[in-house]
């Protein structure tokens, strides 16, 4: 799994590629990207951005926080989608230390999963359509809401639920630079949350434990509530898997 890219003021860019998936294919790198907010490039990380070829953005915050901070700046190398997947806006600072976080975050996914099913399933046919082009997503801090999109697309990729936890848990990476820009923005206010910008691994555990039981498998739900078609599907795979590389053959 791989690190976030070394950005100024991005903390969590990351590259999605690179793990194994079903069949002895791997998912290619350069080609699907996740991030914290993208209205805070500009300068070296606005060229460096650039650099990766990124023909699609999908932004999955709220309208309200894009007025507030902005978005991605425009440019003519990328098309912007914007698809808020959450439906019930929730204070994480504020929360008091007696909220456990796996479990509560993992409730909180839920109620995205059921709540953004429209756009859930328009972000993934998004990733699909894009082709050979590379595209990334984002939320506010590239955790919570980018972090469950990216199991679901994860998933349908056929990567390994150990895996698709571990790249949840790299958000670890990035907590204490998340957590240095939020004070910065809020002077004076405190306490904050313990589970802010955490990212341990029982949230994902148990998120997905959560669709499993409902619906068999996380697969189940994708089929039983994003209606994505089987040549989306298709599409995804065929964009974003490397295939296992074939037997060599004996010169003659």
């Amino acid at each position: 799994m791989n690190a976030p890219l070394p950005f100024q003021r991005l903390h969590n860019f990351r590259d999605l590629g690179g793990c194994s998936a079903d069949g002895g294919s791997t998912v290619r790198t350069g080609r699907l990207f996740r991030a914290d907010s993208l209205a805070k490039l500009g300068g070296a990380d606005w060229e460096r951005f650039l650099t990766l070829d990124i023909g699609t953005v999908i932004d999955l915050r709220y309208s309200w926080e894009i007025d507030a901070k902005g978005r991605v700046p425009e440019h003519p190398s990328f098309t912007y989608h914007h698809l808020s997947v959450e439906h019930r806006p929730y204070d994480q600072p504020s929360l008091g230390p007696d909220v456990a976080t796996g479990p509560y975050l993992a409730e909180r996914y839920l109620e995205v999963a059921h709540d953004g099913v429209r756009e859930l399933g328009r972000a993934i046919e998004v990733i699909a359509a894009a082709g050979g082009r590379p595209a990334v997503f984002h939320c506010t801090s590239g955790k919570d809401r980018t972090g469950l999109l990216a199991a679901l697309v994860l998933t349908l990729l056929g990567v390994s639920e150990a895996d698709i936890v571990e790249d949840f848990t790299l958000t670890g990476l990035a907590s204490e630079r998340l957590l240095a820009d939020w004070r910065a923005e809020h002077p004076g206010r405190g306490p904050i949350w313990p589970g802010y910008g955490r990212a341990p691994e029982d949230v994902m555990r148990f998120f997905l434990a959560a669709l499993t039981e409902r619906y068999g498998s996380v697969r189940g739900y994708i089929a039983d509530q994003l209606d994505i078609q089987d040549e989306v599907i298709a599409a995804l795979r065929r964009n974003l898997l490397e295939p296992a590389p074939g037997p060599e053959r004996m010169p003659a």
